[in-house]
């Protein structure tokens, strides 16, 4: 025989489970408004499995502004670099509150490390706190290669696998040694060499200036300068035995992007990336011989275009140059798996998140 029930607490019963559902969800949400280098980034995730990096991205935006050209230059912000900041931040914060309902201790605002070296980033963190209620964090430099790991390599992996990040003025990352009694150290890995840094010092080399943007003259320096890149790969692999132990390598930065869109040419759905040494060096052929491959493909691939409109050819030879001499340099590669970690973007956003797990050990 069935039961008639009150309606009233049929109504009750209903929007308690509706709110605690949605309060729920909630809390798997997580925003991040980076100000970055040269450009605003706004990531929002939905994550699953902080320990195996198991996560969605529901939105991500991005908009361009020269900010370490403009801090170069003059040692500060420009006015306007405050002024647009300012609203952008406060206009994508208002549009992730009124679309996502995130809890405000899930959204975070920060500024890349270059902005410590402003004189005034004080007037622009005031004006974000006065018009948000939250605080700007600037990255800091000394931790930036363990935020990296933190963030790049699933946690799950930590113990059994270490990062490299080929960026513009260096390749930096670590690994995460297990001591006794549950206790973790970081170790910082670091390379003088980055894409930028690479490309300039084979542009030293070029004695003769009528040769200086000659593209076959630079293929022959590059590879002469190779021997000097190799020596301080493996110096820097001499230097952390452990390494050799570790099954799991992670990459990251400008340079695994540039190479993944343009060998690959699909759109992985993936957080990471499988990549083989073979691949690398296949694609590597292809940059220096059969460069116009890649040029008719940035025609119909948007990803493609938006690679060469950052680095040009030299540049894209130097990235690889370093991850060939990374990738050729550690014992039994054939052993191990590769990854290349695509969503670079949310590095730092992962790595804020898993500071706050209490499923995750990051005390290192």
């Amino acid at each position: 025989m069935l039961k008639k029930h009150n309606p009233l607490i049929l109504i009750f019963t209903f929007l308690s489970l509706f709110f605690s559902t949605n309060s729920f969800s909630q809390k798997s949400l997580y925003a991040g408004i980076e100000i970055g280098r040269r450009a605003i980034k706004v990531s929002v995730l939905d994550v699953n499995n902080i320990r195996k990096a198991d996560y969605k991205i529901l939105s991500f935006w991005t908009e361009r502004i020269p900010f370490a050209d403009h801090i170069a230059a003059n040692g500060e912000l420009t006015q306007e670099d405050i002024d647009r900041t300012t609203v952008i931040v406060t206009d994508q914060l208002n549009k992730i509150r009124a679309e996502h309902k995130i809890l405000e201790e899930n959204i975070f605002i920060v500024a890349a490390p270059v902005f410590s070296s402003a004189r005034n980033v004080d007037v622009l963190k005031n004006k974000i706190t006065t018009l948000t209620n939250k605080d700007l964090e600037i990255l800091n430099v000394n931790t930036e290669a363990k935020t990296l790991v933190k963030g790049a390599m699933p946690p799950v992996d930590y113990a059994n696998a270490f990062l490299l990040d080929i960026g513009a003025q260096t390749t930096k990352g670590g690994y995460i040694d297990e001591l006794e009694d549950n206790k973790l150290e970081f170790i910082p890995l670091e390379l003088d060499f980055g894409t930028m840094t690479l490309t300039d010092a084979v542009k030293k080399t070029v004695v003769n200036p009528s040769q200086a943007n000659d593209m076959s003259t630079y293929q022959e320096k590059s590879f002469d300068f190779n021997s000097i890149l190799r020596k301080k790969v493996q110096e820097m692999l001499d230097k952390n035995p452990p390494l050799v132990k570790k099954d799991k390598i992670y990459l990251s930065g400008g340079a695994v992007w540039a190479f993944a869109t343009l060998y690959y040419n699909e759109n992985v759905k993936e957080h990471y990336v499988s990549l083989s040494l073979q691949d690398v060096i296949d694609y590597d052929a292809i940059l220096k011989n059969n460069f116009v491959k890649f040029t008719n493909l940035a025609k119909t691939n948007k990803e493609a275009a938006r690679v060469l409109s950052t680095y040009d050819q030299k540049y894209l030879i130097s990235a690889n140059n370093i991850l060939v001499a990374c990738l050729e340099s550690i014992p039994n590669l054939e052993n191990k798996k590769v990854f290349f970690v695509k969503e670079g973007q949310t590095i730092w956003l992962i790595s804020f998140i898993a500071d706050r797990s209490k499923k995750v050990n990051t005390n290192f």
